[in-house]
C-alpha cells in the first residue's frame, strides 16, 4: 500500500510529464499497430496436426496452389481472352495463368484435348475458366494486392472467385467499415455518458483516455506477429465497453475524496490508491473470462483471448495513471459544466422485487425452461460465404463457378506419387461413383493411359505432381459445412486411406468439416474454463461457497436468454459468436452481481433485514449498473446495425443484447436470490455478516447514487 501511495503521488505530482511521457508512447504503438499483420483467413487457426491443414501446407509450398482464383471467361474471343491473361502474368505476386494455351495452340479444337481437360476448362454459357496461382498464401499482403490488380484487368463478362479472392474482398470490406464501427461505438457511448454523468466535460476526456489504452493494445499486438480480421474489428468496440467502468470508478472515487479534503491533489493521491485495489479486483473477472478463449483447440480463441486481456490491463494501468492527470488538468472545466443526471434510480422497481421475491422467481424459472431448450437449437453456420455480402466481387465469381462449372465445392486429394497409374485411376473411378461428385482429375487421367505424365507441359506437371505428391481434383455438388457435403468427405477418405493409408484430403470443405469437429469441443472447454475462473475469484474475494454459485447462475441465466433469443428470431448464428459471447458476456457484466452482492451484504451488516438489504441494494446500485450496461451496449450496438458483415453483425449483436438481458437479470433477479437465500448464505460464507474493514483507515462519506459503483471491491472481506 505504501508503493502504491507513493507512485499515486507522484502521478499527481509530475501529471504533465505522465502526459506527455502517455503522448510520447503513442508513436511506438501507432507503428506497431501499422506493422501488425492483419490474418483475415479463418481456417489457418484450425490446428496443424489436422489432415487437412497437412495438405493445405502441402499446396501451399509444394503446389502453390494453396492461393489460387479461378477467372470465369464468357463469350470473350479467344484475341482478347490472351490479351487479359498476359496482362495478367505481369502482375506481381502472381505466378502462373493457366489456360488451354498452355497446353495446346489456340487454334486447335477444343475436341483434341483430353475428356478430363475438356470438362475441367469448358462450362456452361459458353465458358470457359482460368486458373490463376499466386506466390504467397492467400492472406498475405502480396496475394491481396495481387488479387486487387487483377480485378481491375476483368473484361466484360468475367469473373474471378475463390478464397484468395474472397479474403481480398473481406479485407477491402473491413478496412472500410473499421472507421465507422469506431465512430458509432465512440458515438453512442458518448450519448450514454452524458445522460449518466454530472458533468458535460467527464464524457470526453473518459473517451479520450480510453484512447491511449486502445492504441497501446492494437501497437503491442505486433508482439504477438498477427492478429485476426475479427479481433481487430470487436477490440476497439469492447474495450471501450469493458474498460469505461474504470474511469467511471476513478471519477466517482475523486469526488468522494474531495468531499473529505479541500486539496484535490491529496484527494487524486487517495483515489488512485482506491481505485487501483477497487479495479484490480474488478477487472480480474473480465480478464479470466477473455483467457479462457485461449483453451480453444481453434487459436483464433487464443487471438481474442490474448488481446482482450491485454486491453483490460492496459486500461487499468492507464486508468490509474493517464486518466488521474486529465482530471486534474481539467478540474476546472469539470465543475464548470454540470447538468443533472437523466439516468434514473429503480426506487419503484427495487420495492415491488423485495416485495415479490418468490413470484418473480417464479415466473422467471418458468422463462428460462424455452430458453434454456432453444439455445441449444440455434441453427450455426461455419461458412465463411455465408458471413459476407452476396455481391462482392468473389462471391459473385464462386457463384459462377459453381453454375458455369459444377464447382461448388472443390476437394484437393494428395496421394504419394509412387502410385502406379493404374491404382490412380482405380482411385479416381471409385471417388466418381460417390453421391454428389461431378467430377474427378488426375495427372494420370490428363496424360492418359500409356503416357508418362512427365512428358506433360511443365505447366501442367507442376500443377498435378509436386514435392512427392499427386494431386487430385474432386468437384462436388454439396455446400461446405453441410451433412451432405461431410458425409460426403467420409466416405472419400475411406478410399483414400485404402489406397494410400498417408493420403489425405483438403480444401476448404475439409477444412470446414474439422472446424465444425473443434468448435464442438471448444464451446464445451469455453464455458467450462471461463465458469471455472470466475467462480474461483469470487468464491476467493467473498470466501463463500455459495455465492459463487448464485452470482455464475445468474450470469448464465442471461447468457441462455441471450443464446436462445435467435431461436425464436429464426436466426442463424456463425459458430464463432456462440463460442466466444459465453465468455465476453460472463466477464463482462458478473461485475454487476458482484456490485449488488456487495451492497447486499453492507446492508445486512448494518442491521436491515435480508428484505430491506435487497431493495436498498436494488435500489443503489440500479442506477449505476443502468450506466455502465447502456454503454457497453452502446459500444456495440452500432456496429451491429452498420456492419455489412454478418460474422461482426451477429457476435456485436449478441454481445450488446446479454448487456441488457445482464442488467435486467441482475437487478431484477439476483437480488431476490439473495433475499430468500439469506440464511443459506450466511452458514457458507466465511464472516459474512461481521464488519468489513474499508481500504482506508478514516470512514469515508455515503456514496451518491451513481456513485455506488465505486463501491464495488473497496471492501476487503476479512473479518475484523
Amino acid at each position: 500500500m505504501e508503493t502504491m501511495e507513493r507512485m499515486a503521488r507522484g502521478i499527481v505530482k509530475h501529471r504533465k510529464l505522465v502526459l506527455a511521457l502517455a503522448f510520447v508512447l503513442l508513436l511506438p504503438s501507432l507503428i506497431g499497430m501499422a506493422a501488425t499483420r492483419i490474418n483475415y483467413d479463418i481456417l489457418t487457426y484450425l490446428p496443424p496436426e489436422l489432415d487437412s491443414m497437412v495438405g493445405e501446407i502441402s499446396l501451399e509450398d509444394d503446389f502453390n496452389l494453396a492461393s489460387t482464383a479461378m477467372v470465369t471467361v464468357e463469350g470473350l474471343p479467344t484475341s482478347q481472352l490472351l490479351d487479359m491473361k498476359a496482362e495478367m502474368e505481369q502482375v506481381p505476386g502472381v505466378v502462373q495463368v493457366f489456360w488451354l494455351s498452355d497446353l495446346l495452340g489456340p487454334n486447335i479444337p477444343q475436341e483434341m484435348l483430353p475428356a478430363a481437360i475438356q470438362r475441367a476448362m469448358y462450362g456452361e454459357s459458353d465458358a470457359t475458366m482460368m486458373l490463376v496461382r499466386f506466390s504467397q498464401p492467400a492472406a498475405s499482403q502480396s496475394t491481396m494486392g495481387a488479387v486487387k490488380q487483377l480485378k481491375s484487368l476483368l473484361r466484360e463478362r468475367c469473373f474471378m472467385g475463390g478464397l484468395s479472392v474472397i479474403l481480398q474482398d473481406t479485407k477491402s470490406l473491413v478496412d472500410m467499415e473499421m472507421p465507422l464501427y469506431i465512430l458509432c461505438a465512440v458515438g453512442a457511448s458518448l450519448l450514454v455518458l452524458f445522460l449518466a454523468m454530472e458533468s458535460t466535460v467527464v464524457p470526453l476526456l473518459f473517451i479520450l483516455g480510453l484512447v491511449f489504452p486502445i492504441l497501446y493494445n492494437f501497437g503491442s499486438n505486433y508482439f504477438l506477429g498477427q492478429i485476426s480480421y475479427i479481433t481487430q474489428a470487436l477490440s476497439t468496440v469492447l474495450q471501450l465497453g469493458v474498460t469505461m467502468d474504470f474511469s467511471i470508478f476513478l471519477l466517482h472515487r475523486y469526488q468522494e475524496e474531495k468531499a473529505l479534503t479541500p486539496n484535490k491533489e491529496q484527494a487524486m493521491t487517495r483515489a488512485i490508491v482506491n481505485t487501483f485495489t477497487s479495479i484490480t479486483a474488478s477487472s480480474l473477472t473480465t480478464i479470466a473470462g477473455f483467457l479462457a478463449l485461449c483453451t480453444m483447440r481453434l487459436t483464433l480463441g487464443r487471438d481474442i483471448g490474448i488481446v482482450m486481456a491485454k486491453g483490460v490491463a492496459l486500461g487499468v494501468a492507464c486508468t490509474i495513471t493517464i486518466l488521474p492527470a486529465l482530471i486534474l488538468t481539467f478540474d476546472r472545466a469539470v465543475e464548470g459544466h454540470r447538468h443533472r443526471v437523466f439516468i434514473p434510480q429503480l426506487t419503484r422497481v427495487s420495492r415491488f422485487a423485495a416485495q415479490h421475491p418468490i413470484p418473480i422467481l417464479a415466473v422467471f424459472l418458468a422463462l428460462m425452461i424455452p430458453f434454456t431448450l432453444a439455445q441449444s437449437k440455434v441453427n450455426v453456420y461455419y461458412t465463411l460465404f455465408d458471413s459476407l455480402p452476396q455481391d462482392l466481387t468473389g462471391i459473385v465469381g464462386t457463384k459462377k463457378l459453381r453454375d458455369d462449372f459444377g464447382m461448388t465445392t472443390s476437394h484437393f486429394i494428395l496421394v504419394d506419387d509412387q502410385l502406379t497409374p493404374g491404382e490412380t485411376r482405380k482411385l479416381c473411378s471409385s471417388l466418381e461413383q460417390i453421391e454428389g461428385i461431378t467430377q474427378v482429375i488426375s495427372v494420370d487421367e490428363i496424360a492418359g493411359p500409356g503416357i508418362d505424365p512427365g512428358f506433360l507441359p511443365e505447366g501442367i506437371s507442376s500443377l498435378a505432381q509436386s514435392g512427392g505428391y499427386k494431386l487430385i481434383l474432386a468437384n462436388s455438388a454439396y455446400n461446405t459445412g453441410t451433412d451432405q457435403l461431410n458425409t460426403q468427405l467420409e466416405t472419400m477418405q475411406e478410399l483414400v486411406k485404402t489406397t494410400d493409408p498417408n493420403g489425405v484430403i483438403t480444401g476448404e470443405g475439409a477444412m470446414t468439416k474439422d472446424l465444425i469437429k473443434i468448435a464442438d469441443k471448444d464451446f464445451a472447454n469455453v464455458n467450462i474454463a471461463s465458469i471455472a475462473a470466475v467462480f474461483l475469484i469470487i468464491a476467493l474475494s467473498f470466501r463463500s461457497l455459495s455465492l459463487p454459485v448464485l452470482l455464475v447462475a445468474s450470469i448464465e441465466a442471461a447468457i441462455f436468454i441471450n443464446l436462445g433469443i435467435p431461436y425464436f428470431t429464426g436466426s442463424t448464428l456463425p459458430f464463432i459468436a456462440s463460442i466466444v459471447i459465453g465468455t465476453i458476456q460472463l466477464g463482462a457484466t458478473v461485475d454487476y452481481a458482484i456490485l449488488v452482492t456487495t451492497r447486499f451484504r453492507e446492508e445486512r451488516i448494518r442491521g436491515n433485514s435480508p428484505k430491506e438489504s435487497a431493495r436498498l441494494a436494488c435500489q443503489y446500485c440500479s442506477q449505476s449498473i443502468l450506466s455502465s450496461g447502456l454503454t457497453f451496449f452502446a459500444a456495440t450496438v452500432g456496429v451491429a446495425a452498420i456492419s455489412r458483415m454478418e460474422l461482426l453483425k451477429s457476435i456485436c449483436l449478441l454481445i450488446s443484447r446479454g448487456a441488457l438481458v445482464s442488467m435486467f437479470v441482475i437487478i431484477f433477479i439476483l437480488p431476490c436470490l439473495l433475499q430468500l437465500l439469506d440464511r443459506l448464505i450466511g452458514h457458507t460464507t466465511i464472516g459474512w455478516l461481521k464488519k468489513a474493514r474499508r481500504s482506508q483507515q478514516e470512514e469515508a462519506p455515503a456514496p451518491s447514487d451513481i456513485n455506488l459503483i465505486s463501491e464495488r471491491s473497496t471492501i476487503n472481506y476479512e473479518a475484523n
